[in-house]
């Protein structure tokens, strides 16, 4: 069907509800609306679907919603899985509940069983949840930390990690293979939860999940001696962080825990905030706000799902508040783990540090101080949650940490995709260690520095609009390809590695080698005195992303020498 042939079958066929068609009516006459509606289907990708909530088949409905899972429940059933269930998990945007339930009551009317939350809850607890349920896969209903207007679709596999290849394709292609919404099995939640298969869960898994998360503590009485004297001050922005995180600070002793209170209860509109995203400065204003009135040690906020953790802390020397990038919270937490570890006798020597390949070069460094293996995946939390997998598989490592520098870590392996709840519990108990011995966080983060060297990194993307954009961006990825360069502004390039080709290239002698991991259309290039940059096309914008590193002497210098880098890489 062409596009007005969709949105005609849409206003008039008896499979949609009189609310949709009500909506699409309304559009009459409206020709672009309409044709950003239906010039195509809302797309299953590897991560599943995301989109602008409305009517039509390139929105977030209850239609495009049971149509992914429908596909997903066609794959459940040939993989002979069905008998394991489904967990369901939900954040506080508009539509969530709605498209859970249509999410549970379609794997119900597949014969599949789906274990749903009574409530919003973060993304990492799903991740958890249907590990401990014995789950055959997890869905969340959540668009992160995009604007207002988005919803959106995540699917888990059995090993709590988001799913990777080949399964992310089998599923696409069961998706894709529904080319009728009429196809879509589905029934009541009254008829489903009367066959057994559809069960509402909550507060035990709360509490399970809690108790996992506290097991990871390393240093109690260090909480017990501060927990008067830190104050904290958390905002959920909106989201469904704060009940969690405001528990297992409670339960471990925390006493001065200040929540935003303008911002503490689920809001989907977020209204005060434009982006509820901690990676956005301007998140932070009512936050910063409140820690300055009350004299706070550190400032938190977690993104709508509870998987993202932005941070600011005191400078001891000028009493201001320090902004830490997702690259220096992560390492400010592995460094307390493996250094207290070590400290405590706890490390084990097959110990593995897992990041990203836009990620710091800093946890290289930190991996080879404690003597850890260090390994690198492809940008994405599930490539990390992946590798405790193989782990568990071959018995080759421990699992110690991982991060990304999209704000996003995990400490222990109750949940296989970054954890903010436990990313909070570890920065507060960090802080009160620290306290001990009369320093902040920020004084730390310097020491590592100080250490380590001063490693800064950051990202900016080019835009490429039009239909014509793709070709754009294609274009310059060739282009890097075929006259790769040797200079990029100051540094020379060492190596070049492109992870589409399978192939690393060292440009003094020419030797090739295997990148080792799964072929993505990515480029990084390896400069001299431990910089890099890394250029990769988006899988959700138009947009082509440009990520570097360096190493400097001190924070300005290294600021200098990034923004240098990074204006080169972009002209």
């Amino acid at each position: 069907m062409n596009v007005m042939e969709s949105y005609k079958y849409w206003t008039e066929s008896p499979i949609f509800d009189e609310a949709t068609k009500a909506e699409l009516k309304a559009l009459e006459g409206n020709e672009d609306e309409i044709f950003d509606r239906f010039y195509k289907e809302l797309e299953f990708g590897t991560g599943g679907l995301r989109g602008v909530i409305g009517a039509g088949s390139n929105r977030m409905n209850v239609y495009t919603v049971g149509k992914a899972s429908q596909g997903l429940a066609n794959y459940i059933k040939k993989q002979g899985a069905q008998e394991k269930g489904v967990a369901i998990a939900y954040d506080s945007r508009r539509m969530s509940p709605e498209f859970a339930d249509t999410a549970a009551c379609v794997f119900a009317a597949n014969g599949i069983k789906a274990y749903i939350f009574d409530s919003l809850r973060p993304t990492p607890e799903l991740s958890f949840a249907l590990r401990e349920l014995g789950c055959t896969a997890g869905v969340v209903v959540t668009a992160s930390h995009n604007p207002p207007e988005y919803n959106g679709y995540k699917v888990y596999w059995e090993d709590g990690a988001q799913i990777t290849a080949p399964k992310d394709h089998e599923i696409i292609s069961e998706v894709n293979a529904i080319t009728d919404y009429a196809d879509i099995q589905k029934v009541s939640a009254e008829e489903a939860k009367a066959s057994g298969l559809y069960e509402v869960i909550g507060a035990e898994i709360d509490d399970r999940y809690m108790e996992a998360l506290k097991k990871l503590v390393l240093h109690p009485e260090a909480i017990k001696e501060m927990a008067s004297s830190l104050k904290i001050v958390y905002t959920p922005l909106h989201g469904t962080g704060n009940v969690p995180v405001r528990r297992v600070l409670k339960e471990l002793g925390f006493e001065n825990v200040l929540v935003v209170p303008e911002q503490e209860l689920p809001d989907g509109n977020f209204p005060t905030v434009s982006y509820p995203n901690p990676e956005d400065k301007k998140a932070f204003a009512l936050a910063l706000k409140l820690a300055a009135e009350t004299d706070a040690d550190l400032v938190l906020a977690t993104d709508p799902d509870a998987d993202r953790l932005g941070v600011y802390a005191k400078d001891t020397k000028t009493g201001e508040y320090m902004v830490f990038t997702g690259n220096m919270s992560g390492m400010l937490i592995c460094e307390y783990q493996l250094e207290q570890k070590k400290a405590l006798g706890r490390m084990p020597k097959n110990g593995a540090l897992v990041t990203t390949i836009v990620s710091s070069n800093m946890a290289q460094a930190v991996a080879k101080e404690y003597d850890v293996d260090f390994i690198e995946t492809l940008t994405g939390f599930k490539f990390i949650g992946e590798q405790i997998k193989f782990f568990e598989q071959s018995g080759s490592n421990e699992y110690l940490f991982g991060f990304e520098e999209s704000y996003g870590c995990l400490v222990g392996t109750h949940a296989r995709d970054k954890d903010a709840v436990v990313a909070v519990m570890a920065l507060c108990e960090a802080a009160a260690y620290y306290k001990t011995q009369g320093i902040t966080l920020w004084d730390k983060m310097i020491q590592i520095y100080e250490k380590y060297g001063y490693y800064r990194e950051d990202q900016v993307s080019k835009t490429f609009k039009g239909a014509d954009g793709a070709k754009k961006m294609q274009e310059m990825m060739d282009a890097y390809r075929q006259d790769t360069p040797k200079q990029v502004g100051a540094y020379r390039v060492l190596k070049f590695r492109d992870y589409k080709n399978d192939v690393i290239v060292d440009m003094a002698t020419g030797e090739k080698t295997t990148t080792g991991l799964p072929k993505s259309n990515v480029l990084y290039f390896d400069l001299e005195d431990d910089a890099w940059f890394c250029v990769r096309p988006s899988g959700t914008e138009p947009k082509i992303k440009f990520y570097a590193g360096v190493k400097g002497t001190g924070i300005e210098d290294s600021v200098e020498k990034l923004n240098a880098l990074l204006d080169t890489v972009r002209d």
